[in-house]
Protein backbone atom coordinates (compact mmCIF):
# COMPACT_ATOMS: atom_id res chain seq x y z
CA UNK A 1 0.00 0.00 0.00
CA UNK A 2 1.36 3.44 -0.93
CA UNK A 3 2.14 5.73 1.99
CA UNK A 4 -0.37 8.44 2.81
CA UNK A 5 1.36 11.76 2.18
CA UNK A 6 -1.78 13.87 2.38
CA UNK A 7 -0.78 15.27 5.76
CA UNK A 8 2.48 16.57 4.32
CA UNK A 9 0.66 18.22 1.39
CA UNK A 10 -1.81 20.14 3.56
CA UNK A 11 -0.61 23.48 4.91
CA UNK A 12 -0.59 23.65 8.70
CA UNK A 13 -1.96 26.97 9.92
CA UNK A 14 -0.01 26.62 13.14
CA UNK A 15 3.28 26.90 11.23
CA UNK A 16 2.11 29.59 8.82
CA UNK A 17 4.10 32.79 8.45
CA UNK A 18 2.73 35.85 10.24
CA UNK A 19 3.79 39.39 9.38
CA UNK A 20 4.29 41.22 12.67
CA UNK A 21 3.55 44.77 11.39
CA UNK A 22 0.23 43.56 9.95
CA UNK A 23 -0.64 41.85 13.22
CA UNK A 24 0.19 45.03 15.14
CA UNK A 25 -1.98 47.14 12.82
CA UNK A 26 -4.93 44.77 13.23
CA UNK A 27 -4.53 44.72 17.01
CA UNK A 28 -4.46 48.54 17.11
CA UNK A 29 -7.59 48.81 14.95
CA UNK A 30 -9.37 46.23 17.07
CA UNK A 31 -8.34 48.00 20.28
CA UNK A 32 -9.52 51.45 19.14
CA UNK A 33 -12.77 50.04 17.75
CA UNK A 34 -13.50 48.26 21.03
CA UNK A 35 -12.55 51.14 23.31
CA UNK A 36 -14.61 53.65 21.35
CA UNK A 37 -12.63 56.54 22.87
CA UNK A 38 -9.57 58.57 21.80
CA UNK A 39 -6.28 57.02 22.91
CA UNK A 40 -2.69 58.32 23.07
CA UNK A 41 0.11 56.44 21.31
CA UNK A 42 1.94 55.68 24.58
CA UNK A 43 -1.21 54.20 26.11
CA UNK A 44 -1.88 52.05 23.05
CA UNK A 45 1.70 50.77 23.03
CA UNK A 46 1.58 49.92 26.73
CA UNK A 47 -1.85 48.26 26.56
CA UNK A 48 -0.91 46.12 23.55
CA UNK A 49 2.72 45.58 24.61
CA UNK A 50 4.07 46.96 21.34
CA UNK A 51 7.41 48.73 21.11
CA UNK A 52 6.59 52.48 21.40
CA UNK A 53 8.54 53.42 18.27
CA UNK A 54 6.93 50.59 16.28
CA UNK A 55 3.48 51.54 17.58
CA UNK A 56 3.97 55.19 16.65
CA UNK A 57 5.08 54.32 13.09
CA UNK A 58 2.14 51.94 12.69
CA UNK A 59 -0.27 54.62 13.90
CA UNK A 60 1.16 57.16 11.45
CA UNK A 61 0.72 54.68 8.61
CA UNK A 62 -2.89 53.97 9.57
CA UNK A 63 -3.61 57.73 9.70
CA UNK A 64 -2.05 58.17 6.25
CA UNK A 65 -4.33 55.41 4.93
CA UNK A 66 -7.36 57.10 6.61
CA UNK A 67 -7.99 54.06 8.79
CA UNK A 68 -7.43 56.28 11.85
CA UNK A 69 -7.87 59.96 12.68
CA UNK A 70 -5.29 61.92 14.68
CA UNK A 71 -6.17 64.91 16.85
CA UNK A 72 -3.04 67.13 17.06
CA UNK A 73 -4.41 69.05 20.07
CA UNK A 74 -5.02 66.08 22.34
CA UNK A 75 -2.48 63.90 20.49
CA UNK A 76 -4.97 61.06 20.42
CA UNK A 77 -6.10 58.52 17.82
CA UNK A 78 -9.59 57.34 16.89
CA UNK A 79 -11.01 55.12 14.15
CA UNK A 80 -11.25 57.00 10.86
CA UNK A 81 -13.66 57.41 7.98
CA UNK A 82 -11.63 55.06 5.81
CA UNK A 83 -12.25 52.21 8.22
CA UNK A 84 -15.97 52.99 8.31
CA UNK A 85 -16.10 52.94 4.49
CA UNK A 86 -14.21 49.65 4.42
CA UNK A 87 -16.74 48.07 6.76
CA UNK A 88 -19.61 49.62 4.83
CA UNK A 89 -18.51 47.89 1.63
CA UNK A 90 -18.93 44.54 3.38
CA UNK A 91 -22.65 45.18 3.74
CA UNK A 92 -24.38 43.63 0.74
CA UNK A 93 -27.14 45.23 -1.26
CA UNK A 94 -29.52 42.59 0.04
CA UNK A 95 -28.78 43.56 3.64
CA UNK A 96 -29.40 47.22 2.82
CA UNK A 97 -32.69 46.34 1.15
CA UNK A 98 -33.66 44.51 4.32
CA UNK A 99 -33.25 47.81 6.19
CA UNK A 100 -35.34 49.69 3.60
CA UNK A 101 -38.24 47.21 3.66
CA UNK A 102 -39.68 48.27 7.03
CA UNK A 103 -39.92 51.84 5.72
CA UNK A 104 -41.75 50.55 2.65
CA UNK A 105 -44.08 48.44 4.79
CA UNK A 106 -44.90 51.38 7.04
CA UNK A 107 -45.67 53.61 4.04
CA UNK A 108 -47.81 50.92 2.38
CA UNK A 109 -49.88 50.43 5.53
CA UNK A 110 -50.30 54.15 6.21
CA UNK A 111 -51.48 55.04 2.70
CA UNK A 112 -53.16 51.79 1.57
CA UNK A 113 -50.87 51.31 -1.41
CA UNK A 114 -48.34 48.79 -2.69
CA UNK A 115 -44.81 50.17 -2.47
CA UNK A 116 -42.32 48.94 -5.06
CA UNK A 117 -38.60 49.52 -5.53
CA UNK A 118 -37.19 49.40 -9.05
CA UNK A 119 -33.48 49.21 -9.83
CA UNK A 120 -32.01 50.55 -13.04
CA UNK A 121 -30.27 47.87 -15.13
CA UNK A 122 -28.13 49.49 -17.81
CA UNK A 123 -29.63 52.12 -20.07
CA UNK A 124 -32.79 50.36 -21.21
CA UNK A 125 -34.29 48.28 -18.37
CA UNK A 126 -35.45 48.43 -14.77
CA UNK A 127 -36.04 45.43 -12.50
CA UNK A 128 -38.35 45.11 -9.49
CA UNK A 129 -36.19 44.27 -6.45
CA UNK A 130 -38.68 44.78 -3.61
CA UNK A 131 -42.45 45.03 -3.15
CA UNK A 132 -44.49 45.60 0.00
CA UNK A 133 -48.29 45.48 0.06
CA UNK A 134 -50.88 47.16 2.24
CA UNK A 135 -52.32 44.83 4.89
CA UNK A 136 -55.86 45.66 3.71
CA UNK A 137 -58.20 43.16 2.04
CA UNK A 138 -57.85 44.62 -1.47
CA UNK A 139 -54.26 45.02 -2.64
CA UNK A 140 -52.00 44.90 -5.68
CA UNK A 141 -49.29 42.21 -5.80
CA UNK A 142 -46.26 42.56 -8.07
CA UNK A 143 -43.71 39.81 -8.74
CA UNK A 144 -40.10 40.43 -7.73
CA UNK A 145 -37.71 40.19 -10.67
CA UNK A 146 -40.02 41.46 -13.40
CA UNK A 147 -38.35 43.82 -15.86
CA UNK A 148 -39.68 46.80 -17.77
CA UNK A 149 -38.34 49.27 -20.33
CA UNK A 150 -36.58 52.08 -18.47
CA UNK A 151 -38.99 54.74 -19.80
CA UNK A 152 -42.15 52.82 -18.84
CA UNK A 153 -44.51 53.69 -15.99
CA UNK A 154 -44.21 56.42 -13.38
CA UNK A 155 -40.55 55.58 -12.78
CA UNK A 156 -39.93 55.92 -16.52
CA UNK A 157 -40.75 59.62 -16.37
CA UNK A 158 -38.07 60.01 -13.69
CA UNK A 159 -35.38 58.18 -15.65
CA UNK A 160 -36.32 60.04 -18.84
CA UNK A 161 -35.80 63.31 -16.98
CA UNK A 162 -32.20 62.35 -16.21
CA UNK A 163 -31.12 60.47 -19.31
CA UNK A 164 -30.51 63.69 -21.24
CA UNK A 165 -32.22 62.47 -24.41
CA UNK A 166 -33.08 65.06 -27.03
CA UNK A 167 -36.62 65.06 -28.45
CA UNK A 168 -35.70 62.87 -31.41
CA UNK A 169 -34.14 60.10 -29.31
CA UNK A 170 -36.85 60.35 -26.66
CA UNK A 171 -39.49 60.06 -29.38
CA UNK A 172 -37.75 57.04 -30.90
CA UNK A 173 -37.66 55.27 -27.54
CA UNK A 174 -41.24 56.31 -26.74
CA UNK A 175 -42.56 54.88 -30.03
CA UNK A 176 -41.32 51.41 -29.03
CA UNK A 177 -43.40 51.37 -25.85
CA UNK A 178 -46.83 49.76 -25.62
CA UNK A 179 -49.26 51.57 -23.31
CA UNK A 180 -52.47 50.24 -21.80
CA UNK A 181 -54.32 53.33 -23.00
CA UNK A 182 -53.47 55.96 -25.60
CA UNK A 183 -50.76 58.44 -24.63
CA UNK A 184 -49.53 61.18 -26.96
CA UNK A 185 -45.79 61.85 -27.08
CA UNK A 186 -46.37 65.54 -26.30
CA UNK A 187 -48.22 64.57 -23.12
CA UNK A 188 -45.48 62.15 -22.13
CA UNK A 189 -42.81 64.79 -22.72
CA UNK A 190 -44.73 67.23 -20.48
CA UNK A 191 -45.04 64.56 -17.79
CA UNK A 192 -41.25 64.10 -17.95
CA UNK A 193 -40.79 67.85 -17.49
CA UNK A 194 -43.21 67.81 -14.54
CA UNK A 195 -41.26 64.94 -12.98
CA UNK A 196 -38.04 66.92 -13.33
CA UNK A 197 -39.62 69.98 -11.70
CA UNK A 198 -41.53 68.20 -8.91
CA UNK A 199 -39.09 65.47 -7.92
CA UNK A 200 -41.80 62.84 -8.34
CA UNK A 201 -43.96 61.51 -11.21
CA UNK A 202 -47.33 59.94 -12.01
CA UNK A 203 -48.63 57.26 -14.36
CA UNK A 204 -52.42 57.42 -14.42
CA UNK A 205 -53.49 54.14 -16.02
CA UNK A 206 -51.10 54.30 -19.00
CA UNK A 207 -48.82 51.48 -17.91
CA UNK A 208 -51.68 49.31 -16.63
CA UNK A 209 -55.38 50.03 -17.02
CA UNK A 210 -57.08 50.88 -13.75
CA UNK A 211 -53.78 51.40 -11.92
CA UNK A 212 -52.32 54.68 -10.63
CA UNK A 213 -48.61 54.83 -9.80
CA UNK A 214 -46.63 57.64 -8.20
CA UNK A 215 -42.83 57.41 -8.15
CA UNK A 216 -39.86 59.25 -6.68
CA UNK A 217 -36.15 58.86 -7.48
CA UNK A 218 -33.63 57.21 -5.17
CA UNK A 219 -30.35 58.87 -6.04
CA UNK A 220 -26.84 57.54 -5.53
CA UNK A 221 -24.05 59.63 -4.00
CA UNK A 222 -23.33 61.24 -7.36
CA UNK A 223 -26.94 62.42 -7.62
CA UNK A 224 -27.91 60.00 -10.41
CA UNK A 225 -31.06 57.89 -10.22
CA UNK A 226 -30.16 54.33 -9.25
CA UNK A 227 -33.60 53.23 -8.04
CA UNK A 228 -37.17 54.47 -8.24
CA UNK A 229 -39.62 53.89 -5.40
CA UNK A 230 -43.30 53.78 -6.33
CA UNK A 231 -46.69 53.81 -4.63
CA UNK A 232 -49.15 51.73 -6.65
CA UNK A 233 -52.91 51.85 -6.14
CA UNK A 234 -56.22 51.76 -7.98
CA UNK A 235 -57.30 54.71 -10.10
CA UNK A 236 -59.84 56.89 -8.33
CA UNK A 237 -58.59 56.03 -4.84
CA UNK A 238 -56.93 59.45 -4.55
CA UNK A 239 -57.96 62.83 -5.97
CA UNK A 240 -55.48 65.26 -7.51
CA UNK A 241 -54.55 67.02 -4.27
CA UNK A 242 -54.07 63.70 -2.51
CA UNK A 243 -51.86 62.46 -5.35
CA UNK A 244 -49.65 65.54 -4.98
CA UNK A 245 -49.40 64.96 -1.24
CA UNK A 246 -48.56 61.31 -1.87
CA UNK A 247 -45.83 62.38 -4.29
CA UNK A 248 -44.23 64.68 -1.71
CA UNK A 249 -44.36 62.00 0.99
CA UNK A 250 -42.89 59.47 -1.43
CA UNK A 251 -40.07 61.89 -2.26
CA UNK A 252 -39.17 61.98 1.45
CA UNK A 253 -39.31 58.19 1.63
CA UNK A 254 -36.98 57.98 -1.39
CA UNK A 255 -34.51 60.28 0.34
CA UNK A 256 -34.47 58.04 3.42
CA UNK A 257 -34.01 54.96 1.23
CA UNK A 258 -31.12 56.64 -0.57
CA UNK A 259 -29.36 57.34 2.72
CA UNK A 260 -29.56 53.63 3.51
CA UNK A 261 -28.70 52.21 0.10
CA UNK A 262 -25.79 54.56 -0.51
Amino acid sequence: MAPDNSKEERPDSSTGVTVKPVVNAIRILRFLTTSGSPERAADIARELEINPSTCFNTLRTLVAEEMLDFDPLSKTYTTGLGLAKLVEHLVTQGQRLDVVRPLMQEFAAAHHVTVTLWRRMGNDRIVLVSSETSPGDLRIDMAIGQRLPVLMGASGRLFAAQLGLDDARLRAAFDKLRWARALAFEDYRQQVADARANGWSVDDGYFSAGILAVAAPVNDRAGAIAYAISAVTFRGQYDRDQVEKLGELLRKLASKAGNILF
